[in-house]
């Protein structure tokens, strides 16, 4: 009834989470609303083994190759046809009553030697060794959201060694008609003592009995596409991010009357950097990646939909609006004013002048010549991709945007690590990461060589020998000669700023100068003729 009233909400309406009936395990499996994946031993050694590892030691007792290594089961369990058949009446109504509008129940059990649980999650809070991943998105399992259970109640279910229920909040942006993935990562011993890590991945998709009018929520073909409910769902963030962008575009457009305006330069550039890392990048999760650009190729090399880049309208948005102002302003527009971690980088280091901490400007020569580093960080990334597609998932961690954005530093910790010694090398250096590391920088900085226009003016004093610009650039983007570089510009109108300053700028100085001692000397005559 209360459906046929439209009063449970629209995620609610897009998904049948009432209906029950009493079903058996092997009814779950079959239909797909329990989804497994089973890895034997000699499987989970090769896959380790291809990361250099070894699962157990040559002198340790070893299991059959045969045996399991791991059994994992997973399902969408707010349905109750789900969740009330596999943890039964009490727990399910339990569980059920402490959510939230748009919550939603995981389930996970698992068998064999391997836990899939750990025990580094009682210290850390996080479950490290699995994680739901769902288009773009990341989900981690935390330790507040974890219910243990000790029985399931379906019939012909087996005895696991492990189950949970897991809550995924409604403001992570999870998605139940929307297929994910569950990762479980598988930890041995490596070389030198290193660990090595192999990734074993279990898909999901709900089955259309749950969706409206028996719709499969797997095919994009229907009459409402999946991503329509995204975009329905995220109408107040789409809202924003289009009148932060539509801002921006103002700002870069009529960039001049702000530049003339130094305090009201600082202050739209401040605040927009604000925005773009606390909205854009912590709340909404809107962080480009240069995986973004290896799943563009893939999708080309294979089968090509838009649903899939659709799914998450945020990132399609943004991606938009990057290629577009590419061929106006070039990749300045996304590094200079777009990307979350590069405002972190110039907000902290705007922090750490305030706070006098020396600053480290690097010799021009030297500074030129650790430009191509991020252009072969991005080579070698492409180069794997093209080989091995979870090797370059890896290699890719040379970006930390996942670790301080998208995760807010909830990692292991050498990837919060990696990123703090990034953002504190930044506070010497700034926007250090952006200027020798960003394999992102560097793969939207070849396409940009396309733009139409050049939007910042310079005036034949620059360079020779006025070298006031290029010393106050803050990421070393114009040469001595005065020429700006546009692979290394993000725009940050800062040399425009001073290109309209009469108090910094030299010619301009002269030429107020000249022009004050001709109203001077106005003065004086007036003055002297009237005593006449």
């Amino acid at each position: 009834v209360a459906r046929s009233r439209g009063l449970l909400g629209q995620a609610s309406a897009a998904v049948d989470f009432e209906s029950f009936e009493p079903v058996g395990w092997s009814v779950l499996l079959a239909e797909g609303s329990l989804a497994p994946l089973t890895v034997n031993v000699a499987r989970a050694q090769q896959a380790v083994a291809e990361q250099g590892g070894q699962l157990y030691p040559d002198a340790a007792p070893r299991p059959d190759d045969a045996a399991t290594f791991f059994g994992l089961y997973a399902a969408l369990a707010t349905p109750a046809r789900v969740g009330r058949n596999l943890l039964g009446d009490r727990l399910y109504n339990r569980v059920l009553a402490d959510l939230k509008e748009g919550d939603q129940l995981i389930f996970v059990g698992g068998e064999g030697v391997y836990s899939f649980k750990g025990t580094a999650y009682v210290r850390s809070g996080v479950f490290e060794r699995i994680q739901l991943i769902q288009g773009n998105r990341t989900f981690r399992f935390r330790k507040d959201d974890h219910i243990r259970i000790e029985k399931l109640t379906a019939e012909g279910a087996p005895e696991l060694r492990e189950m949970a229920v897991f809550i995924v909040r409604a403001a992570s942006g999870f998605l139940p008609l929307v297929p994910w993935r569950l990762e479980i990562l598988v930890t041995a011993d490596g070389e030198a003592g290193q660990p090595a890590f192999a990734t074993f991945t279990l898909p999901y998709r709900l089955p259309g009995r749950y969706a409206p009018a028996g719709a499969d929520p797997a095919e994009e073909t229907g009459e409402t596409p999946l991503w329509h409910q995204t975009w329905r769902e995220r109408r107040f963030d789409i809202a924003i991010l289009v009148l932060a962008l539509a801002a921006l575009t103002v700002i870069l457009v009529f960039q001049d009357v702000v530049a003339r305006r130094r305090r009201l330069y600082e202050r739209v550039r401040v605040g927009f950097l604000i925005f773009t890392l606390i909205w854009l990048g912590w709340m909404a999760g809107a962080q480009l990646s240069v995986l973004n650009v290896l799943t563009f190729v893939n999708a080309i090399m294979t089968e090509f939909h838009w649903g899939f880049f659709l799914l998450d309208p945020l990132m399609f948005i943004l991606w938009g609006y990057v290629a577009v102002a590419m061929l106006f302003w070039g990749r300045g527009v996304f590094c200079g004013w777009l990307c979350p971690f590069g405002a972190l980088q110039e907000l902290t280091n705007r922090l750490a002048r305030w706070a006098r901490v020396p600053q480290w400007r690097l010799p021009f020569g030297l500074h030129e010549r650790l430009w191509p580093l991020k252009y072969i960080a991005f080579l070698a990334i492409f180069a794997i991709f093209l080989g091995d597609l979870s090797l370059a998932l890896r290699a890719a961690e040379v970006e930390p945007f996942k670790t301080a954005i998208v995760l807010h530093f909830d990692r292991p910790w050498p990837y919060a690590l990696y990123a703090v010694v990034l953002l504190v090398a930044g506070l010497f250096v700034t926007r250090a990461y952006c200027r020798y590391l960003c394999p992102l920088g560097a793969a939207l900085a070849i396409p940009a060589r396309l733009r139409m226009f050049e939007w910042l003016k310079r005036r034949w004093h620059c360079g020779t020998p006025c070298q006031q610009c290029a010393q106050a650039c803050p990421v070393q983007a114009i040469h001595p000669e005065g020429k700006i570089n546009p692979n290394e510009c993000i725009h940050c109108l800062n040399c425009q700023v001073n290109y309209y300053d009469d108090q910094l700028c030299p010619p301009l100085i002269e030429r107020r100068k000249r022009r004050e001692k001709r109203e001077a000397g106005r003065q004086t005559v007036g003055t002297t003729g009237g005593a006449v």
